[in-house]
């Protein structure tokens, strides 16, 4: 939906009391003035606008052009048959109203209809009169203006964080393939290689791509879950991964060719859930970028709890040449660095010196003030 037409803001009683409110207050206005309207026709004519002009309200929000213009138009009339109730009768709340449903290019036309109406008056000397019409329908058309602008705000704000929740799922839907396929692929090709030679030996690759398979669906199946906004609530859900995995991590690449060791260093201390989860992620992105690009054989993953934040450093024994693809910064790298930022953290990476290549993330542990 555009944001130029915000959708119906107003519950139907609001409108219809607004509706007669403006209907009373003008009837009220035009019977009980002795200068009223000289004639019954013209009584009954002042009254009919009355109740067109009220009545604009409860549909300016399907026909907002046509509802303002039908409210300036009565409002003339009225002005017309009886000029003591005020320029354009009460057509500053439909202005509200139009202001608030149309941007300002659009509702601007009608506060200048008002307004440049309104020097009318200045016919029978009323400069009291004329400033109280300017002041109305300017705030009436600021009044909703600023309704119509915080509408906007909300709107945008929702729909960015709509855009960081697809960009998040989009980085664990990428995480959890890249990896599981990887280590399929390479199970895969050590099934085939050893199918007749070894059968034993493929098994277990074809037992570790089960494995891999089944587990990938788990988690895809856990972050579907939380896209449908009919879930069941009592359906157990699976629990998002965290640092206590990472062994098993390491235990089914291990089934790969490549080995790897986890080290803990530091007082842990309890790791928020989204601290817990960016962190396993980056590992498991780490160590797929190992397995699929470096062709490494060993990495050592080190987990350090310093000055309220987790250190993670990931080093492999790849072959530099062939970090190339990893440090063109494609979607894996830049997932992770934006992990570690949306935390208030950092992530460095890139080729040693010495050969191989190293992740190096610092996640902040305090609790971060609310953006």
């Amino acid at each position: 939906m555009s944001l130029d037409c915000p959708p119906a803001y107003r519950r139907p009683w609001f409108d219809v009391a607004v509706a007669i409110a403006m209907a009373a207050g003008l009837g009220s206005l035009i019977l009980g003035a002795p200068d009223g309207p000289e004639s019954t026709a013209s009584l009954v004519a002042a009254l009919v606008l009355t109740v067109v002009q009220a009545s604009t309200v409860l549909w300016i929000q399907r026909r907002p052009e046509i509802a303002m213009i039908t409210a300036l138009t009565a409002g003339a009339g009225i002005q017309a048959i009886a000029p003591h109730v005020g320029w354009l009768g009460f057509a500053a709340a439909p202005l509200a109203y139009f202001a608030w449903i149309r941007p300002p290019r659009v509702s601007l036309w009608a506060l200048a209809v008002a307004v440049v109406a309104a020097p009318w008056t200045l016919v029978t000397g009323g400069w009291r009169d004329l400033l109280l019409a300017v002041f109305a329908y300017g705030f009436s058309w600021a009044w909703g203006e600023l309704g119509r602008t915080r509408w906007t705000r909300r709107q945008e704000a929702r729909q960015r964080i709509i855009d960081a929740e697809r960009s998040r799922i989009a980085r664990e839907l990428h995480d959890v393939v890249a990896h599981t396929v990887s280590v399929m692929l390479v199970q895969a090709g050590a099934a085939a290689d050893v199918f007749d030679t070894r059968p034993e030996k493929a098994r277990a690759a074809l037992d570790t791509i089960q494995e891999a398979g089944r587990t990938a669906l788990d988690e895809l199946h856990a972050m579907l879950r939380t896209m449908r906004p009919d879930e069941d609530v009592t359906e157990p859900r699976t629990p998002q991964p965290g640092l206590d995995q990472l062994d098993a991590l390491a235990r089914s690449l291990g089934a790969t060719g490549l080995v790897v060791a986890v080290d803990r260093a530091g007082d842990e201390r309890p790791v928020p859930p989204d601290v817990a989860l960016s962190a396993y992620r980056i590992v498991q992105e780490s160590l797929t970028n190992s397995l699929r690009h470096g062709r490494a054989k060993r990495a050592d993953v080190r987990l350090r709890f310093v000055d309220g934040e987790l250190r993670l450093d990931i080093v492999d024994d790849g072959d530099p040449s062939a970090a190339v693809p990893r440090r063109g910064g494609g979607h894996g790298l830049t997932g992770m660095r934006e992990r570690a930022r949306l935390l208030g953290g950092t992530l460095d990476a890139g080729p040693l010196a010495t050969g191989g290549f190293q992740v190096s993330a610092r996640l902040p542990l305090r609790q971060r003030a609310a953006a």
